[in-house]
């Protein structure tokens, strides 16, 4: 019995090892929600299919343009498939158990208990975008930029959705409650069609072409088009990355001092 006791070890502990944990957690939990990333697949998807059914015979009724609308929707698809998905309504959930807050009187780092989730979200984020890219290629789209190209605009799409989740746990770790954070999507509406999500930004109306301008989602999409249809575009992908990052500062910024009130508070 001696011998047994003396072979026990504890487990090593650390920032990374905290931080791998939670994240393996917030993986595990996945497949079992499939709420969470059905919609997330089924509603961009119809929606990509629609607007082409819709619009493409108009758009590229130019003579000459050589206008694709089915490159030109799907990073819009992407966009919408991406956004606002997280574990914050798994956050919640173990806030209101009392998970959370026993998570927080053991010796386990404070930051991996947002990162870890993050660190989920990314992973669910990119792999959301394969659907949607593989119906893009059933439907004739193709890649200028090649595999390389593919592979960066599936980590914009990552990059960006993992710059919005900062607002859905913000307001999880603010308000512990499941309503506002199922509402936090919203935030993402008047940016949406504020841009140049179905039309090109030459065929928008004055006022909403100025305010089209300075949406960030605006040269999101652009980086994320330019690598369908032009080739590598060093300028659209470097608007694009300063539009996720400065998003993604704010949002961020907000989760963490969340994070920081509900851990006074505890």
């Amino acid at each position: 019995m001696t011998e047994q006791h003396q072979d026990i070890r504890a487990r090593p502990s650390g920032f990374v090892t905290d931080l791998v944990t939670i994240a393996g957690r917030a993986l595990r939990s996945i497949p079992r929600e499939k709420e969470v990333f059905i919609p997330a697949i089924f509603i961009p998807a119809f929606f990509f299919i629609v607007n082409i059914g819709a619009l493409q015979d108009l758009t590229e009724s130019v003579p000459g343009s050589n206008f694709d609308y089915r490159a030109f929707q799907l990073p819009t698809a992407i966009i919408f498939a991406v956004t606002g998905v997280s574990r914050a309504a798994s956050l919640v959930t173990d806030i209101q158990t009392g998970y959370f807050d026993r998570l927080l009187l053991t010796p386990v780092k404070r930051l991996p208990l947002l990162l870890g989730l993050m660190i989920a979200d990314f992973v669910l984020v990119c792999a959301l975008t394969i659907p949607v890219i593989i119906l893009g290629f059933i439907l004739g789209v193709g890649f200028e930029t090649g595999v390389l190209g593919l592979l960066a605009f599936i980590l914009i799409a990552g990059s960006w959705g993992l710059a919005f989740t900062g607002f859905p746990y913000a307001i999880a770790l603010k308000t512990g409650n499941p309503a506002a954070v199922g509402s936090s999507f919203l935030l993402f509406f008047p940016f949406a069609f504020l841009t140049t999500s179905t039309v090109p930004l030459d065929a928008l109306t004055g006022w909403l072409r100025s305010i089209a301008r300075f949406n960030p989602l605006t040269y999101i999409l652009d980086a994320m088009r330019s690598l369908v249809t032009e080739g590598w575009d060093g300028a659209a992908l470097g608007k694009g990355l300063l539009a996720i990052m400065i998003v993604g500062v704010i949002s961020q910024t907000m989760a963490l001092a969340a994070l920081r009130g509900r851990i006074k508070r505890n």
